[in-house]
């Protein structure tokens, strides 16, 4: 089969299915008369993607012992904004075709911020339901944020596309690194170290403020979009059941959930796993962090390498064995090795998630199937992914160790490395 324009189908858009009215369209211009307005909104939110998820990790033992947790209830602090960010990413795209997704991102924004402050709340309870409010508002960036790239910077993609992703991913390393020294600089509230962060989400929600009135000043009305026509190739029905009904779509979505599985293990975990075995807290934070930032060369490499290739199988492989070889590592010695554990994971972590997105893009036939195919691999595999911070936390408090857990993530990974290598074949859904 022939490859799709790789160029033009860069990001999946969740409004790909919908054209703008005159008035969106005269909204859209005007806020690409204010570009540089534009990319530090972009940045700021993307600071915000993995912030929230990446702060928890660090303080997990804590969170614990403040509330008195087991395993198992800790690892839902972690597994419950991930199964929102599979629930979230279901409305995402209607939300966006319904309001425009200036709006949502804003409300998405606020949303992440009250979520927070509710997680930090004297209250088990309170700590899980914020966890709902925080998993749907990354879900709601997570899913809007490529397509807003793709629609509003069309011949500048793949290099806006660098810096979004870079600042998600360096809001998480520095999230990381400083939630323990925080924590201390608070006289010990690991309650301050998290709310610290809702400050960063009003930040980039008040960017995305002037954006918003600026649509909706200069049309009189709100950012909609009308459907396009029933039967054009580009509405809700036969395209969306053929990406449901089709094994290669199902073969993409699987790697996407298997290796967002292994990387929430290790956000819920890594550092734990490093305590558990006799390292500081601090230092196992900063370790962790580094995790994070090696991620950028996997993250960055690995697509550019797949956008050259008619099939990436190789690639499949690489990434696999990079994050298998890092997970033994953790086994064999976490503490000694812990440094080259975690760049190893870092790179096949990186290049994992690469791949599984670069792999939506080359895998459709034009930019609806790329937007449908994006919705049901974050939705089906981030509901995959929340399975596993729980389960390892389960196994965990079972066996009183990490080496069954570190196994079966080991399992995970030849299970990725087999769906992916027919997933990486020269095909379009």
């Amino acid at each position: 089969m022939s490859r799709p324009d790789t160029d033009h189908l860069l990001l999946p858009d969740a409004e790909a299915d919908v054209r703008p009215s005159p008035q969106g369209a005269a909204a859209r211009r005007a806020l690409l008369a204010h570009p540089v307005v534009l990319l530090v909104g972009i940045v700021l939110a993307s600071l915000n993607m993995r912030a929230a998820l990446a702060s928890v990790s660090p303080l997990v033992s804590d969170i614990s012992q403040s509330f008195g947790l087991s395993s198992t209830a800790s690892s839902l602090v972690t597994s419950v904004p991930v199964l929102f960010l599979g629930l979230g990413a279901l409305v995402a795209p209607w939300l966006a075709r319904r309001f425009g997704s200036e709006p949502v991102l804003l409300f998405a924004l606020l949303l992440l911020a009250v979520g927070i402050l509710v997680r930090v709340a004297p209250s088990p309870v309170a700590l899980y339901g914020g966890g709902v409010l925080v998993g749907t508002a990354i879900a709601l960036l997570n899913v809007l944020m490529p397509g807003l790239i793709k629609r509003d910077f069309p011949d500048k993609a793949a290099s806006m596309t660098s810096v979004y992703t870079g600042a998600m991913i360096a809001g998480a390393t520095l999230v990381a690194a400083s939630s323990v020294p925080l924590e201390k600089a608070f006289g010990g509230s690991w309650e301050a170290s998290l709310a610290v962060w809702s400050l960063l989400a009003v930040l980039a929600a008040v960017t995305w403020l002037p954006q918003v009135l600026i649509a909706r000043g200069r049309t009189g009305h709100e950012v909609r979009m009308a459907s396009a026509r029933p039967g054009t190739g580009t509405g809700t029905g036969s395209a969306a059941k053929s990406v449901w009904r089709s094994a290669l779509a199902w073969q993409v979505t699987l790697f996407m959930g298997l290796q967002s599985l292994w990387s929430y293990v290790l956000i819920a975990w890594m550092p734990t796993i490093f305590t558990d075995h006799g390292m500081s807290r601090s230092t196992a934070g900063v370790i962790f962090a580094f995790n994070n930032l090696i991620q950028v060369a996997g993250a960055f490499a690995v697509p550019l390498l797949a956008g050259r290739m008619r099939s990436q199988r190789p690639l499949i492989v690489l990434v696999t064995s990079l994050v298998a070889a890092g997970y033994a590592g953790l086994m064999i010695a976490p503490v000694s090795g812990a440094w080259l554990w975690a760049g190893v994971l870092g790179i096949g972590q990186g290049g994992a998630v690469g791949l599984a997105l670069t792999m939506i893009v080359l895998r459709s036939g034009d930019a609806q199937t790329a937007a449908r195919l994006s919705g049901m691999a974050q939705t089906v595999g981030y509901l995959l992914a929340a399975v596993g911070p729980l389960a390892a936390g389960a196994v965990h408090q079972a066996t009183g160790g990490w080496t069954i857990p570190i196994a079966l993530v080991l399992g995970v990974c030849a299970a990725a490395l087999a769906v992916g290598l027919f997933a990486a074949r020269d095909r379009t859904v």
